[in-house]
């Protein structure tokens, strides 16, 4: 039997125990493959920005000292509307598979950094909206870790989620200076 089927039929058994980590810890096998069940959670919102880069570094490096793990969420903005319906769908789908093989490829990183195998995921809409929606459905997100740029005024989500609504988030938000070098974000971590 695969790892995979064992692993679903401990989890369909004792999902109680599954939640405090006890299946992982009882069988040897790493938290990190249970999904999230039991442990911290941080989001990061993925793009080609250093901010990004900046908060998945902060991210996994804070996982990994805390048994967490990562979810990683690409944000696909709507495009502008074209008369022609072909076109529209070439530009929707090109968008979307930039933004697949950015999640992807720091997937790759987050795994190599810190050993920890992250979920993805790639939303099209509005950002703000996408990341409340993703944070709706998935409880376990114990923060929402964005980066804030080296210079000028903060983006469109770190003025969003940590402006009037800061109050209602289900979870905390980490804003990870941009000027911060890499052992800084680890020290800090």
């Amino acid at each position: 039997m695969g790892i995979a089927k064992c692993l679903a039929k401990l989890l369909h058994r004792g999902k109680t125990l599954a939640r405090k980590g006890v299946v992982a810890i009882a069988y040897g096998l790493p938290q990190a493959l249970l999904g999230g069940i039991g442990m911290r959670v941080y989001l990061v919102i993925m793009d080609e920005t250093e901010e990004a880069a900046v908060a998945m570094r902060f991210a996994v490096r804070r996982a990994a000292k805390t048994d967490g793990s990562v979810h990683l969420l690409a944000l696909v903005p709507p495009q502008p509307f074209v008369a022609f319906g072909g076109v529209q769908a070439t530009i929707e789908d090109e968008a979307r598979s930039r933004a697949e093989v950015v999640v992807t490829s720091a997937a790759g990183n987050v795994l190599s950094e810190g050993g920890l195998m992250p979920v993805i995921a790639v939303r099209s809409g509005e950002g703000i909206k996408m990341v409340r929606a993703y944070l709706d459905e998935h409880p376990e997100v114990a923060a929402l870790v964005l980066g804030a740029a080296k210079d000028g005024g903060p983006g469109p989500l770190i003025t969003h989620f940590a402006g009037p609504g800061a109050g209602t988030m289900p979870c905390p938000l980490f804003i990870v200076p941009g000027s911060l070098s890499e052992a800084d974000i680890d020290r800090l971590s």
